[in-house]
């Protein structure tokens, strides 16, 4: 019954096959450009992934000038640009990309970026306002909350980042920068916690680490926080405690923290070192 069953399928096909008219000329090209465009898009991927930043740049620049017009590729060279540490000329590609008739409100979001790496922060707050209020996306607000920073607008600012932190599921940096945020306002209680909590989520985040000694060190709290840490890091560590111990004046808790970084720094911890000689120095 088996066999019945595959010789019918087998004529069942053979038959549509033979109903259907051989390839055209025109139907192979058509389909060797759909495999073009995929193999193109994966190509682009990887440029925009684990590609050389600069790289990447000069195959943007070159397939927008062979294909003008197309807006991935536009945004391609626009995130290559920024990814290469080249703002200014990001900035321009965004705002290209922006005045394309298929942009978004999630170029337009990238252009605000772009400006706020190029430290033009009125330019990213007035593009920010073109967005919007009901396109809510972490990135958004996370730009927000920092324009707001940069304008010392404290209330909007916290309430930003309190949006942000719920729009994704890894806040850990939002953490990061809320809390140096409120370390740069005097607030070190509140940095404290807000850089303890960045830990919480990632505990491998050495800014964080380094942030929270400040924010202790500004309470004139000289011991390390308990967090996971490597020697190097320890070492590390306690170096900027030291050096917030001696920016107030607890100098002789200073030198004992260098002392103590310098012996625990499993190489020549040349920083260390340095800052001793120059307190003994001047002693």
């Amino acid at each position: 019954m088996r066999h019945m069953t595959i010789m019918t399928l087998s004529a069942a096909a053979l038959g549509l096959a033979a109903c259907t008219p051989p390839n055209t000329e025109a139907d192979v090209e058509r389909a060797l450009q759909d495999l073009n465009v995929v193999d193109e898009s994966n190509l682009n991927e990887v440029m925009l992934t684990v590609g050389d930043p600069n790289e990447a740049v000069n195959y943007f620049a070159g397939a927008n000038a062979n294909d003008p017009g197309r807006i991935d590729l536009q945004r391609g060279l626009a995130k290559s640009l920024i990814r290469a540490k080249r703002p200014q000329e990001g900035i321009a590609a965004w705002q290209a990309v922006v005045a394309h008739g298929e942009s978004t409100n999630e170029d337009r979001v990238e252009l605000a970026d772009a400006y706020i790496r190029a430290n033009e922060w009125d330019d990213a707050a007035a593009t920010l306002n073109t967005i919007p209020p009901t396109y809510e996306t972490f990135k958004r607000y996370r730009l927000e909350a920092m324009v707001a920073d940069s304008r010392q607008q404290w209330d909007k600012a916290d309430s930003f980042y309190e949006i942000a932190v719920g729009l994704t599921t890894r806040p850990a940096s939002v953490y990061n920068n809320w809390g140096y945020s409120k370390l740069t306002r005097g607030d070190y209680a509140g940095a404290e916690r807000l850089f303890i909590d960045a830990l919480r989520f990632n505990d491998n985040m050495f800014t964080a680490k380094n942030n929270l000694v400040l924010a202790r060190g500004a309470q004139r709290e000289y011991t390390l926080p308990v967090v996971r840490m490597t020697q190097i890091e320890r070492a590390q560590l306690m170096h900027t405690m030291a050096l917030a111990a001696i920016k107030q004046n607890d100098v002789t808790i200073g030198k004992s923290l260098l002392n103590e970084a310098i012996e625990t720094h499993p190489q020549y911890f040349e920083p260390a070192v340095r800052a001793l000689e120059a307190l003994e120095n001047n002693a």
